[in-house]
């Protein structure tokens, strides 16, 4: 191993060459796991790093015991932010399709399916090119339909009606948002998500959102909160998605969204401008177990 020249190939990006102290200081940190590809000098191909002798044996357990070079640790903490850009006149068309669709109810799970995979192709996310949604409009359309319904809530006479039927919005919610993590794929190929929050805490949250509302600013800060506990139930890859956005900034930056689209025609720009800085508080990060 000594003397040769190492490359790592890690979520769809080959990364080296290192040498072999910072090779083994790689797989220490777990960074490079048991079912990474790795190559170095010398080898026909590439080939998973379990499959190497000796390399996670105790041999190597001295390099394991080493505190985690500086190098590693920056590159497991780097935080790398997702962007998103689109037409605002063709983002502003879309929503209202979708808007439309739900209002008609039967149209309903085309309509918001068509909206979802539009926006998520829009994603970019580090190291995941091509991230694309594979939902179908049939898979949950019961869900879409209720949605159509719920939104006439206040039409029926019912005092309080729409607050009543809070708890159903975000069970329905809690179900199209398990349904968008499942149906992620990068390049053609599909990424093992899933979201495995409960849907009662998930009706916790949304409640207590609603109710934050009372006290004017700390609904800013309960959404903030609400996110990242969504970012930390969704599992299934090597690196955990975070939000770094504060309850400070949500709410300055909603309220001057809100009072530039109260004038109609900044509506487009603002739509843009809020979704890109939205996108942007996310990213991803290497899990460190």
């Amino acid at each position: 191993m000594a003397g040769r020249a190492w490359f790592v190939f890690v979520d769809g990006q080959q990364h080296g060459p290192y040498g072999a102290d910072q090779f083994l200081d790689l797989v220490s940190s777990g960074f490079v796991r048991r079912d990474s590809d790795v190559w170095c000098e010398g080898m026909s191909a590439w080939c998973r790093a379990g499959d190497i002798p000796g390399l996670f044996a105790r041999k190597y357990a001295a390099a394991a015991q080493r505190p985690t070079p500086q190098w590693v640790q920056h590159a497991q903490d780097q935080g790398v932010a997702f962007s998103i850009d689109f037409d605002i006149w063709e983002m502003t068309s879309r929503w209202l399709l979708m808007v439309v669709g739900i209002a008609l109810i039967i149209p309903a799970p085309w309509a918001a399916t068509s909206f979802y995979r539009w926006i998520i192709e829009r994603v970019r996310v580090p190291r995941r090119p091509n991230i694309a949604f594979t939902g179908q409009p049939l898979d949950i359309w019961y869900v879409f339909m209720l949605f159509g319904v719920w939104a006439y809530a206040p039409l029926t006479g019912i005092k309080h009606a729409g607050l009543l039927l809070i708890p159903l919005h975000a069970a329905l919610s809690w179900f199209v948002l398990r349904w968008i993590v499942a149906n992620i794929n990068s390049n053609g190929q599909h990424l093992p998500l899933r979201f495995v929050g409960s849907v009662w805490i998930y009706i916790g949250w949304s409640v207590l959102f609603y109710t934050s509302f009372l006290t004017i600013v700390g609904w800013a800060f309960v959404l903030t909160a609400w996110i990242r506990w969504i970012c930390a139930n969704i599992e299934g890859t090597r690196r955990k998605i975070e939000f770094s956005a504060n309850g400070l900034e949500t709410l300055w930056r909603t309220l001057v969204f809100a009072i530039a689209c109260a004038l109609l025609i900044p509506i487009p720009w603002m739509v843009r401008w809020y979704y890109r800085w939205f996108a942007s508080q996310f990213s991803v990060r290497y899990r460190i177990a």
